[in-house]
C-alpha cells in the first residue's frame, strides 16, 4: 500500500492511495493542473489513475474531479445523494464514468477493498473511507462534526489514519467569521477542533488500534500547523502518551508512506 496526502486544508483536498495496479484519488478539491503536478511529484502518472472517490460535494473536495475525469477517462465514485448534489458542478461526465456506491457497503476496485462509512457534516450524504490492501488498512476521516462511535470503529486497526484537526477554538471564536458561520463550524455537522482531534487520538492510541497518524484539513483562517500539532501532542503527553504525529499540509505533498 502507498499513501500520500497531496494537499489537505480548507482550500483543497486530495489523497493518493496505491496498491498493485490500482491508483485511487480520494477527493479532487484543487484545479486539475495542480493535482496533475502533485501526482507527478510522487511519480504517479495522472493517466494511470484508476478511480476518483468523493467524500462529499463541497468545492474543496470536487473542484478538479470533472476535468480529470474528462481528460483521462477516469471513473468517479460517490453515493447517490452526493452525485445528485454535485453533478451540475462537475460538468459533463461520461455515463460510464458515473459510478455509485452505498454508504456502509464494502465494494472493490481491483484488489483494493473499500468501506465508505457515515460521518456527520453539512453535506448531502458525507462519508469517510477505509481502504484494505492485503493486510494493511488506511482510513481517511476529515470533515467531521464530531467523533462518533461509528467513525471511531472504522478508524480502529488502521495502519494509516488521516484525521481532521480543523480549527483552534480560541482562534475561531475570537476571529472575524460571522457568528452563524462560527456556529456551523462548531456544530455536530461542522468540523473537528484540535482539542477534539487530540481527545479522539488519545482514546484510539490507548486501545492500541492505530498506526501512522496524519492531522489534516486545517482551516486557513482559524488554525496553524504548529498550533494543531502542539495542541494534539501536548494533550497526548499530558496523558502519558508519546506518539509521533504527522501533518498533512495545505501547499505540499506529504511523504509517500509505503507499508
Amino acid at each position: 500500500m502507498k499513501f500520500c496526502s497531496l494537499r489537505s486544508g480548507s482550500s483543497g483536498n486530495a489523497t493518493y492511495i496505491g496498491y498493485k495496479d490500482v491508483n485511487i484519488l480520494v477527493d479532487a478539491g484543487l484545479s486539475g493542473r495542480t493535482i496533475e503536478k502533485c501526482l507527478e511529484n510522487i511519480n504517479v502518472n495522472p493517466s494511470d489513475l484508476t478511480a476518483i472517490l468523493i467524500t462529499h460535494e463541497h468545492n474543496d473536495h470536487i473542484k478538479g474531479a470533472g476535468i480529470l475525469s474528462r481528460r483521462y477517462n477516469i471513473p468517479i465514485y460517490a453515493n447517490e445523494a452526493t452525485w445528485s448534489a454535485m453533478e451540475n458542478l462537475l460538468g459533463e461526465i461520461d455515463y460510464n464514468n458515473k459510478c455509485y456506491f452505498k454508504t456502509g457497503e464494502v465494494f472493490n476496485i481491483g484488489d483494493v477493498r473499500i468501506r465508505p462509512f457515515k460521518k456527520s457534516h453539512d453535506a448531502a450524504e458525507p462519508v469517510g473511507f477505509s481502504f484494505f490492501c492485503g493486510r494493511n488498512k488506511a482510513t481517511i476521516a476529515t470533515d467531521l462534526g464530531y467523533m462518533s462511535k461509528g467513525v471511531a470503529a472504522n478508524i480502529m486497526d488502521s495502519d494509516i489514519v488521516l484525521l481532521e484537526s480543523n480549527h483552534d477554538l480560541d482562534m475561531l471564536i475570537n476571529g472575524s467569521y460571522p457568528w452563524p458561520l462560527k456556529k456551523r463550524i462548531l456544530s455536530d455537522h461542522g468540523h473537528l477542533s484540535n482539542k477534539a482531534a487530540g481527545e479522539a487520538l488519545k482514546k484510539l492510541i490507548e486501545m492500541k488500534s492505530i498506526g501512522i497518524v496524519y492531522l489534516g484539513h486545517l482551516s486557513q483562517n482559524n488554525n496553524r500547523p504548529e498550533i494543531a500539532y502542539g495542541t494534539v501532542t501536548e494533550m497526548l503527553k499530558e496523558n502519558g502518551i508519546n506518539y509521533e504525529v504527522n501533518m498533512a499540509l495545505r501547499y505540499t505533498e506529504s511523504d509517500v508512506i509505503e507499508i
